[in-house]
């Protein structure tokens, strides 16, 4: 839990010793970021003034990234971890670019990079199959569950044989790690994704739905913004667009409750549940 910065997810005992957060670079609701920013069909509707094909943004997010390893962290750091797109976070997109500024300046200090892709991966975001490939990059270690399961318990570690040897340093088990049970269901659903052509289905069904969304947003006005890629998407309720002041909860609870008895199961997200 210490990874998590929600502050609606944290308890009141010390769970971070050792870790330090960086500010979230959200085009929607953070300082900066406009209708540039994304690497989405769906921009926030905010004025931007990115320019030239590079994104201002990005940049004032990276200064206060490397501000944060100056300033709260030691010259040599372990790691930086990051979902390619917030899942719990609130499906919220990095302005562009900002990742790769991100894994340079965490390798000048001798940190690794690891991609949390438990929402993200397995094709769900279309264009590729996983979510770190959208940022170009390539982390050192890769996490993931979810996708690999289709509701089994099962996650996953991909990483270099290098930094796998480590272990070797001491004792390590783990009572159900390897296990023959979940090792077929993994590849079984591995099988399916590719037999099936699912990654483009994320592709081809998240266009639609995202228009559809977008669609909303020009509508009404309690829709303050769309994002995501493929099937990871979400949109984002507000008093108005105006103040993108968050809807009050019990509304966002009705219509929760409205689109249940309609036949349509979502989940909420964000620091603001909206």
């Amino acid at each position: 839990m210490g990874l998590t910065a929600l502050s609606t997810w944290a308890f009141p005992t010390p769970l971070r010793m050792g870790v330090v957060q960086a500010m979230n670079p959200d085009p929607f609701r953070g300082p900066w970021g406009g209708n540039q920013c994304r690497d989405s069909k769906s921009q926030p509707l905010r004025d931007c003034s990115c320019k030239g094909g590079s994104c201002l943004a990005s940049v004032q997010y990276v200064e206060q990234f490397e501000d944060v390893l100056k300033h709260s962290c030691p010259k040599k750091i372990a790691g930086f971890f990051a979902e390619p797109i917030q899942g719990v976070g609130g499906s919220v997109q990095y302005p562009r670019g900002f990742m790769q500024k991100a894994y340079e300046l965490v390798r000048e200090r001798g940190g690794l990079c690891i991609a949390d892709e438990v929402q993200t991966g397995f094709g769900r975001c279309g264009s590729h199959y996983w979510g770190f490939q959208n940022h170009d990059v390539i982390p050192d270690i890769v996490t993931m569950a979810k996708g690999i399961g289709n509701g089994f318990p099962i996650g996953a570690i991909v990483t270099t044989p290098e930094i796998a040897a480590t272990l070797s340093q001491a004792e390590y088990s783990n009572t159900f790690g390897g296990n023959p049970l979940a090792c077929s269901v993994g590849s079984a659903i591995l099988d399916v994704i590719d037999e099936e052509n699912l990654q483009a289905n994320c592709a081809q069904v998240g266009d639609v739905f995202l228009k559809g969304l977008m669609e909303l947003r020009d509508e009404f006005e309690i829709v303050g913004d769309v994002r995501g890629k493929g099937l990871m998407l979400a949109l984002e309720f507000v008093e108005n667009k105006a103040t993108r002041k968050p809807l009050a909860a019990a509304e966002v609870n009705e219509i929760f409750e409205l689109t249940r008895e309609n036949g349509i199961l979502v989940g909420k997200g964000g620091l603001y549940g909206s």
